[in-house]
């Protein structure tokens, strides 16, 4: 990161998702908050271990991040192709951890969905095969 190119302080969308992605892999649960509007809602799909619609940076980061560090070790989204149309940021990605119960691992690919208004992320869609997630997880 440069600072020079502003991407700190960039409202752009893609920078803000960026900020989002960087901060979720380094652990920076503050920063990650810093990224999303008050009333943000942040849905993680049907089938995922923690399905369900969560709202308020605080909520989001209680009810998503914080689970799976209790139950993943090293749980990392890898963002590689951002689409940018408007406010509209999809970012295909890959998810990689280890189940901390079986000590299997999981790789796979994962699409989401981010709006970005104001500087800030205002809506969230995960896309993901969560039967791959569910098969490293105790039965």
């Amino acid at each position: 990161m440069n600072e020079t190119t502003g991407f700190h302080t960039s409202t752009a969308p893609a920078d803000v998702v960026r900020r989002q992605y960087l901060a979720s892999a380094h652990g920076d649960l503050e920063a990650l908050r810093a990224t999303l509007a008050d009333d943000v809602e942040w849905t993680e799909m049907a089938g995922f271990p923690l399905a369900g619609t969560y709202r308020t940076p605080d909520g989001v980061t209680a009810n998503v991040m914080e689970q799976l560090g209790k139950e993943w070790d090293d749980w990392t989204a890898h963002d590689d192709t951002y689409v940018v149309d408007g406010e509209n940021v999809v970012v295909l990605a890959r998810y990689t951890a280890t189940n901390k119960a079986t000590g299997k691992d999981i790789n796979v690919r994962v699409a989401h969905h981010f709006v970005v208004r104001g500087g800030l992320i205002v809506r969230f869609e995960q896309f993901v095969d969560t039967a791959k997630v569910r098969e490293a997880m105790p039965a």
